[in-house]
């Protein structure tokens, strides 16, 4: 009964273009409004423009200026920002890091504020780009790429999220074909390691242990590198500063749980303890885990891309919004599945739904508590999973296990 009320034939090509249309222009609206009514690198709120990159500039010219340490020493780096942006009202942006995203931080540094704004941005950008064009060739999938609200809210918050997915789209593209360069993008994510922790059982699954060396010889050479530039003194301030950032900033919730996306987060919003909230993360880090191996097992490499990036959403308790851009490539990777092998009933809508739902998710879950983004990663993993059981030839304990069979929509 409910297939009758399908929405799919809604989800057309030209609405698609539309929306993406539209969105970009409010991007490119939106990002002018904030330079043009800036005063110096302060936007019109008092915040610095481009908002959490002040942690990135200031921890970057702390390190080159041999005071690496002081990135993790929140006072330290709080009297850097207030310094750079000229403003002793400028709020904290604290660094939580771990030392290897220091080696682009100084980089960065290197040049005035703004400027290194546009540099971390374009260049992240474009390589996000890119990367899902070789995903998803076209231009109607580029325009929807660039359009995507998500773009919007990471420009907005100047943060990696480009790279993370830039990484971890690349490496899951390349693994069968080129398993030396996927590892070394997918240890590169030893920068941001919350995202990574599927990554070993995925790439186990598949038995590329070409992949799975290049990736730890990078993670070792990565933390080698900060070591021998920095020495020991980054690494003990940045364990240092772990229980302080679990406790202030995953367990109360000090960057709002709004904008934190994760299910420790949602059952920390809706009132639960963290006791409650760890357990049923702990749960379904376990399930996105074993649904990400089950698509590198059986699935197409389409399919395998979509389930890794969209579990590693959910395989972490800090995950904001800007983070979404991951979503952004697991969606990429299952139209180009649909285009090779065919649409199932509701994965138009659902895409759609994901593909808007960092536009509104923040407000939505601010004002109903209702988690909308999490809701939507939820729905692009049991997209992925049903596509194995339906299209990929299942063990017939499994099928019977996981009855998602459906028919197949021209």
């Amino acid at each position: 009964m409910i297939e009758r009320f399908c929405p799919d034939r809604f989800i057309t090509s030209a609405r698609i273009r539309m929306a993406a249309m539209l969105m970009l222009a409010a991007t490119i609206i939106g990002l002018l409004a904030i330079l043009l009514s800036a005063h110096g690198t302060v936007d019109a709120l008092g915040r610095p423009v481009g908002t959490d990159f002040s942690n990135v500039y200031s921890a970057g010219w702390m390190a080159d200026h041999g005071r690496a340490p002081d990135a993790w020493n929140w006072p330290a780096e709080h009297a850097m920002q207030k310094a750079i942006h000229k403003d002793p009202n400028t709020p904290l942006y604290g660094w939580h890091y771990p030392p290897p995203f220091l080696i682009i931080a100084t980089l960065l540094a290197q040049f005035p504020y703004l400027t290194a704004l546009f540099i971390w941005q374009g260049l992240s950008l474009s390589l996000a780009l890119l990367v899902f064009h070789r995903i998803l060739p076209g231009r109607e999938a580029m325009l929807a790429a660039v359009g995507a609200p998500v773009v919007m809210v990471c420009l907005g918050h100047g943060q990696n999220a480009f790279m993370t997915a830039s990484l971890m789209a690349g490496g899951m593209l390349l693994l069968d074909r080129r398993p030396w360069v996927a590892g070394i993008l997918l240890g590169c994510l030893v920068y941001k390691p919350q995202f990574a922790v599927l990554i070993p059982i995925v790439i186990a699954m598949k038995g590329n242990w070409r992949a799975f060396l290049a990736a730890g010889l990078t993670v070792v050479a990565l933390c080698l590198l900060t070591w021998a530039i920095w020495g020991w003194g980054v690494w003990a301030a940045f364990i240092d500063s772990l229980p302080l950032t679990r406790h202030l900033v995953i367990e109360l919730g000090s960057t709002g749980w709004a904008k934190i996306q994760s299910p420790f987060s949602a059952i920390r919003h809706w009132g639960g303890s963290i006791a409650l909230a760890y357990m049923v993360q702990a749960v379904i880090t376990a399930a996105a885990i074993a649904a990400a191996a089950l698509a590198a097992w059986r699935g197409s490499m389409e399919v395998r891309g979509s389930a890794t990036l969209t579990a590693a959403l959910l395989c972490t308790p800090y995950v904001l919004d800007y983070d979404y851009v991951l979503l952004g490539g697991a969606i990429a990777f299952h139209v180009a599945d649909m285009r090779r092998r065919g649409s199932l009933r509701w994965e138009p809508t659902i895409l759609a739904f994901a593909w808007f739902a960092p536009l509104f998710g923040r407000s939505v879950a601010d004002l109903t508590t209702i988690p909308l983004n999490l809701i939507a990663v939820m729905a692009m993993l049991a997209l992925a999973v049903r596509r194995v059981v339906v299209l990929d030839d299942m063990p017939d304990w499994l099928q019977r296990l996981i009855p998602l069979r459906r028919p197949i929509a021209g």
